[in-house]
C-alpha cells in the first residue's frame, strides 16, 4: 500500500544541498503577469501597532520595503519614521512601561527562529538580549519597574522551552523554569508571580502558577484530563478568566474560581474566538465568530458587565481590538470591510475620543469594485453541508469560468470573508475563488474541529473531492462544466496533494505550496518543538502507522492525473523541504506534468516581497496554462 520511504532527513535548508535549493530556484515570472501582481500589493494596510504609553506615538509593522519592519508615527495621520531595516523579518512585541524602550524580534530566512532585541524607541542600534542560531527565544513580558524581560527559549532542548528573566541593568538571564514542556507566560503580577501555560496537544493546554518566593510550579487548571484552555488573571486573587469549549459545543468565556468555570457570555452558538484583559484589569475585550465573520464585545474586568464600545464604521466584515497600554487607557481597533482594506484607530477610554491613525494604500487601484465574499455551502457525500465562501467575476468570456478551489491551513484554521487581494488577482484572472471549510475547521464548534483527529480524518477527507463534484455541477454554465483547480498552503497545501492523488480526476490541477507529502516523514522530520503538537492533530506514528500511510499523498502518487506544481521554502521548519522534494520526484516517473519551486531564502510560506510575488505569480501562471490556456482545451 504505501511507497517507499525517502531517505531525507531533518529540515531547514541544511537538509538538502545547495546545488538542489538551485536547481528548482524559481525563474522570473513574464513581464506583465509580475507587473499585474506588484501593483495589487501595492495595496495594503500597516499593522495596527502600539500605543506609546502616553498615547502620543504608534509603533507598527509595515512591509512597504519589501520585508515586514518596525516604524514609528508620532501623530495620527502623521508622516511615518522607519525604525528597523534590512532583509530580515522583524516585528514589535512591546514597548517598556516609561516608552522610552522598544522590544522587537527577529527572524533570518523564515527559520522561525527569532531573536530577542531592545531599542531605543527615538530610533538607534539594537541591543539583542537573545539570538542565538537554530534557537528560537520567544519575548513574554517586561516587569512593571522595566528591570526586567522575560522570554521562553529552547536553547536547553530543543522540544522544550525554558522560562528566563534577563536583567536589563547587568544583560545577564536567569533560568526560572526548567521542567520539560512546551511553557509560556500567560499573564503575571507584579511581585514577581508567573502563571504558565504549558501546551500538551495542538490546541490543549494545562496551565500552572510559579511563585518567586519558593520557585514552586503549582497546577491551576488542566491537569485531569486533556482540554482547550487560554487563561489570564482575573481582577480578584483566585481568579481567572478563561475561555474553553469545556462547557458545551462552542467556546465561551468563563470566569474560574474555587475550581469552578462560570460562564461570562452565555449558551452562543458560535464560538468566543479570543480575548484580553489589559494589565490594569479595567476590560475584557472578546470578539465572536459568527459563521467567519468577526464581532467585537466589551465587559468590565470587575463586575462583568457589558461595556459599551466607540462607534466603529458599520457594514464590517471584521473588527478586532489590537494592544492596550497597561493603565487601560488607550486600545487600538481595526475595522475590515470586502472593499477595502483595514483601517486603524486609537480610542481614548478616559476622554472617548476615537482618532483614525493609519490609513490604508491602494494606488492605482479601485477596491470598491472588488468581489465580496459569499457564503454558501455544498453538500459533502452523507449530506452534511460543507459551509464556503465564494468570490465570482464579474462575467466570464467564454463561459463557465474556471474554478480555483483552495483550502486553508491548520488544520485547525478557517477561511474567512473580508479584503483580500489575494483572493482578487484569482477573481480579476478569470476564476470563480472557492475557500471551502471542511471538518476539521475551526469556527463551527469543537464536534466539527475534531472530526479530522487522528485516523477520523479518514472518514471526512472525502470532502476535499465532494468540493470539486459541487463546483462542476455549480459554476456550470450553458450545459457544460468548469475546469476546476485546487491549490492551498501547508495543511492546505496537503490537502491539494491529497486532492490531486488520492481523489485523482476531481481536479484538473493542482498546486501545493508547503505541503506534506507524506505524514510519517514529515512527523519524523518536523522540528522538535512542534512534534508532540502536530501528533495529537495528525496521529501517532507508531499507533497509527498505517493509518498515517494511507493518509499520505505519496501512497496514491500513481493514481496522479492532472498536472502538479509544488512551491516550498528551504528553511521551513514545519514542513522539511525534503516533503516537497519527494513529492515531486516521485510524481515526475508517473510521466504527469509535474513542476518544483524552491525558495532557498524562504520557510514555511513567503515573507519577502519579490518572493511573494514569485510564489503568487507561479500559482497563477501554472493555473491559467492548466484550466484556461491551450493545454486546458486538451
Amino acid at each position: 500500500m504505501a511507497a517507499p520511504q525517502t531517505a531525507y532527513k531533518g529540515h531547514g535548508a541544511d537538509s538538502v544541498p545547495p546545488e538542489v535549493i538551485a536547481r528548482y530556484a524559481p525563474k522570473p515570472l513574464p513581464p506583465d503577469l509580475a507587473r499585474r501582481i506588484q501593483s495589487m500589493m501595492d495595496v495594503r494596510a500597516p499593522g495596527m501597532g502600539l500605543p506609546s504609553p502616553d498615547g502620543s506615538k504608534l509603533f507598527f509593522g509595515w512591509s512597504v520595503t519589501g520585508t515586514p519592519q518596525v516604524w514609528r508615527l508620532d501623530g495620527p495621520n502623521t508622516f511615518p519614521v522607519q525604525l528597523t531595516g534590512g532583509e530580515d523579518r522583524t516585528t514589535i512585541a512591546d514597548t517598556f512601561p516609561d516608552g522610552k524602550t522598544l522590544v522587537l524580534q527577529r527572524d533570518r530566512k523564515g527559520e522561525e527562529n527569532p531573536g530577542l532585541y531592545l531599542m531605543p524607541a527615538a530610533g538607534g542600534p539594537l541591543t539583542a538580549v537573545q539570538h542565538v542560531k537554530g534557537v528560537q527565544t520567544f519575548f513574554q513580558f517586561v516587569s512593571a519597574d522595566g528591570k526586567w524581560v522575560y522570554y521562553v527559549s529552547n536553547d536547553q532542548k530543543p522540544d522544550s522551552y525554558t522560562v528566563y528573566r534577563w536583567n536589563v541593568e547587568t544583560r545577564q538571564k536567569e533560568a526560572l523554569v526548567t521542567e520539560p514542556g512546551l511553557w509560556s507566560v500567560a499573564d503575571h503580577r507584579e511581585d514577581g508571580t508567573l502563571l504558565l501555560s504549558k501546551a500538551t496537544g495542538s490546541l490543549t493546554s494545562e496551565y500552572w502558577e510559579w511563585s518567586p518566593a519558593v520557585r514552586k510550579l503549582t497546577p491551576l487548571l488542566g491537569q485531569d484530563k486533556p482540554e482547550e484552555y487560554q487563561a489570564v488573571y482575573g481582577a480578584k486573587a483566585g481568579q481567572l478568566v478563561v475561555l474553553t469549549p469545556k462547557l458545551g459545543e462552542f467556546r465561551r468565556l468563563c470566569r474560574y474560581e474555587g475550581g469552578q468555570l462560570i460562564p461570562l457570555t452565555g449558551d452562543l452558538r458560535w464560538d468566543v474566538s479570543g480575548f484580553s484583559v489589559d494589565e490594569a484589569k479595567t476590560r475584557v475585550l472578546y470578539t465572536v465568530n459568527e459563521a467567519g465573520y468577526t464581532k467585537l464585545f466589551a465587559l468590565d474586568a470587575r463586575s462583568f458587565l457589558p461595556v459599551a464600545l466607540p462607534k466603529l464604521p458599520e457594514g464590517a466584515d471584521h473588527v478586532y481590538a489590537g494592544a492596550t497600554t497597561r493603565d487601560g487607557r488607550f486600545t487600538t481597533f481595526g475595522v475590515e470591510t470586502a472593499k477595502a482594506p483595514r483601517t486603524s484607530y486609537v480610542f481614548d477610554w478616559k476622554s472617548g475620543s476615537l482618532v483614525r491613525w493609519v490609513v490604508p494604500s491602494a494606488p492605482e487601484i479601485d477596491t470598491s469594485t472588488f468581489a465580496a465574499a459569499t457564503l454558501e455551502s455544498y453538500p459533502a457525500r452523507d449530506g452534511t453541508p460543507i459551509p464556503v465562501f465564494v468570490r465570482r467575476p464579474k462575467a466570464c468570456d467564454p463561459a463557465p469560468c474556471p474554478v480555483v478551489v483552495e483550502f486553508h491551513g491548520g488544520p485547525e484554521a478557517q477561511a474567512q470573508p473580508g479584503f483580500s487581494t489575494y483572493a482578487q488577482m484569482f477573481v480579476d484572472a478569470g476564476f470563480v475563488f472557492v475557500e471551502p471549510n471542511v471538518r476539521g475547521s475551526d469556527g463551527y464548534g469543537r464536534t466539527w474541529l475534531d472530526a479530522d483527529n487522528g485516523p477520523k480524518r479518514l472518514k471526512i477527507w472525502t470532502d476535499i473531492e465532494d468540493a470539486a463534484t459541487w463546483a462542476r455541477k455549480a459554476f456550470a454554465a450553458g450545459g457544460k462544466a468548469p475546469k476546476v483547480g485546487v491549490m492551498g498552503g501547508s495543511y492546505g497545501g496537503y490537502s491539494a496533494l491529497v486532492a490531486m492523488t488520492r481523489f485523482a480526476g476531481a481536479y484538473d490541477a493542482g498546486v501545493s505550496i508547503v505541503g506534506i507529502s507524506n505524514l510519517l516523514t514529515f512527523l519524523e522530520n518536523t522540528a522538535p518543538y512542534r512534534r508532540i503538537l502536530r501528533i495529537t492533530e495528525y496521529g501517532d506514528p507508531q499507533k497509527d502507522r498505517e493509518a498515517l500511510l494511507e493518509l499520505s499523498a505519496t501512497t496514491h502518487i500513481g493514481k496522479l492525473k492532472a498536472p502538479l506544481q509544488v512551491q516550498q521554502g528551504a528553511s521551513d521548519p514545519r514542513v522539511p523541504v525534503g516533503e516537497a522534494i519527494q513529492m515531486y520526484e516521485a510524481a515526475v516517473k508517473t510521466g504527469v506534468p509535474t513542476e518544483l519551486i524552491v525558495f532557498a531564502d524562504e520557510g514555511h510560506g513567503a515573507g519577502k516581497r519579490d518572493n511573494q510575488v514569485l510564489m503568487i505569480g507561479h500559482s497563477l501562471r501554472f493555473l491559467e496554462t492548466h484550466l484556461k490556456g491551450e493545454a486546458a482545451k486538451k
